[in-house]
């Protein structure tokens, strides 16, 4: 999951792009990266870390335009390090710089055929420079040497032939402008926004509404499933649909944990579909345990915190902040190593004893993958005190690996993997689990914007939209993805950090 930013302007964008990328942290902690144009020329920053570590002033003052765009980056394919670091650049066709949120499925074909038909080399093992050389090899191939809308969206089009999987992308193209598009399924976000600047609209194009909020822009609405969204450097906004089998398919995944709640996708309001989910479980517990004994709820900071006041509400239960959170540690989901993401729960949540002594509680949190936090947190509140530990998951048990942009665990490090919700609650070490069921999570973002075809919920039913992910795929995916084989890549590149092989101004 990664975090997209293009701006055109009527000023240095740079300064706006590190904002907004600022608001989608929460999508990418690993690397980030700013490139802008002027005068013929890209200025470009990227590097392993936080928004805030890998922009000083001296980078600002360096990254001029009024036209520009920025990622943050959370690896889901290839490996990590600041080769990975995105926007990626080819200097043919005019020069074309790309940032990319999501996963190709197809990868592997597509990387040979780039190489033996395009001849076009790679030099990372990272799907997103595929992709831009997909765009870069199809914008050439139509022979313009100045290319216009028509062009970019014929461009589109071949990408969306012969890319599959989910993806949101942003391209800058030098001396023409900033093209934004979405995969035919939606399965990845984009929007788009306007606002009014000295000189005329500027436009921006987002992952997630947050970021135009902060900037002062209108949402316009999403960038629909295989459109393309093109603004040229004159200020002018084209769009097209790019796809003649165009579905909307969207992560359910983001409204459960990846998206932040002051966020609409698809007009769906996230703060509220989380509302409903904690509705949702709280008619759930009436009627599987109308005789319930619990006290109070307590979230699982920060996701989990809206469903379970809504929950409380519903239940007529206390609700109580009776985990502290320190907020300089990283997200432990993507957290590399297993051995790390304990010690980080630790160092991350803190329970307050008053909240828990002598109490029956019921925890509640977005999800259960891994199940290394709740057990470590149900633990600490047995420490702390509590008589029962309760615990409730806003979205159904996760028994897939996500193959489009998340890097979820293999199916066999996942706890919910060839197991019962029984099995799961004994191995958490709850007195009693209950988990969303599907159909009420999908009506609570249905309920939101009920022309929505249907969602991914591939991680909770199998069901992989696109259609081409097969046993094989899952099994390549499993011997990529697993802990050890990530140990080793770390270490691989640790010793390339080391050579000074580095990508960045």
């Amino acid at each position: 999951m990664c975090g997209l930013v293009g701006l055109v302007g009527s000023s240095n964008v740079a300064p706006e792009i590190y904002d907004a990328l600022t608001v989608l942290q929460h999508r990418g902690q690993d690397a980030a990266g700013i490139v802008t144009f002027k005068d013929g020329n890209f200025n470009l920053r990227k590097s392993v870390g936080l928004v805030r570590d890998v922009f000083r002033q001296h980078h600002m003052q360096r990254l001029e335009g009024s036209i520009g765009m920025g990622h943050v980056r959370y690896p889901t394919a290839g490996s990590t390090g600041p080769a990975l670091a995105q926007p990626f650049y080819v200097n043919s066709p005019y020069g074309i710089a790309l940032a990319h949120n999501g996963n190709l499925t197809n990868a592997e074909q597509l990387s040979r055929e780039v190489f033996q038909d395009d001849l076009r080399h790679l030099n990372t093992d990272s799907d997103s420079e595929v992709l831009l050389n997909i765009f870069a090899h199809e914008l050439q191939s139509l022979g313009k040497l100045h290319p216009e809308a028509d062009d970019i969206f014929k461009t589109v089009e071949a990408v969306n032939r012969r890319c599959k999987g989910g993806y949101a992308a942003i391209a800058l193209l030098v001396d023409y402008g900033i093209v934004g598009f979405r995969d035919p399924y939606g399965i990845r976000p984009l929007v788009v926004g306007e606002r009014e600047g000295d000189t005329g609209t500027e436009y921006m194009i987002a992952s997630e509404s947050v970021a135009l909020d902060l900037l002062g822009f209108t949402l316009i609405n999403d960038v629909a499933p295989g459109e393309a969204v093109y603004i040229d450097m004159h200020g002018v906004l084209h769009r097209q649909q790019c796809s003649s089998s165009a579905q909307l398919h969207p992560c359910i995944f983001e409204h459960v944990y990846f998206a932040r709640p002051d966020s609409l996708m698809d007009g769906v309001s996230v703060y509220k579909t989380r509302m409903r989910q904690g509705e949702a479980l709280a008619r759930k517990i009436l009627k599987e345990r109308p005789d319930h004994d619990i006290d109070v709820i307590i979230p699982i900071p920060d996701t989990s915190r809206i469903a379970a006041q809504s929950m409380a509400h519903t239940l007529g239960i206390k609700f109580r902040e009776g985990l502290m959170k320190n907020r300089y540690i990283g997200r432990t989901f993507i957290m590399p190593g297993q051995s790390q993401r304990k010690k980080s729960v630790r160092q991350k949540l803190n329970p307050v004893p008053l909240e828990f002594e002598g109490k029956n509680v019921m925890l509640v949190d977005d999800s259960i993958v891994r199940g290394t936090t709740c057990r470590q947190i149900i633990e600490m509140a047995r420490e702390a005190g509590a008589k029962k530990v309760y615990f409730a998951s806003a979205a159904p048990p996760v028994r897939y690996p996500n193959v489009y942009g998340i890097d979820m665990p293999t199916a066999k490090e996942l706890i919910a993997f060839d197991r019962s919700e029984d099995e799961i609650g004994e191995l958490i070490g709850a007195d009693w689990l209950v988990f969303q069921d599907l159909d009420d999570l999908v009506q609570c973002s249905l309920d939101g914007n009920p022309n929505i075809e249907s969602f991914d919920c591939a991680v909770f039913n199998g069901e992989y939209v696109t259609g081409d992910v097969d046993e094989n795929y899952l099994d390549r995916l499993e011997s990529m993805r697993n802990d050890e084989a990530q140990g080793e890549r770390r270490a691989a590149q640790s010793e390339d950090d080391g050579m000074g092989l580095h990508n960045d101004i």
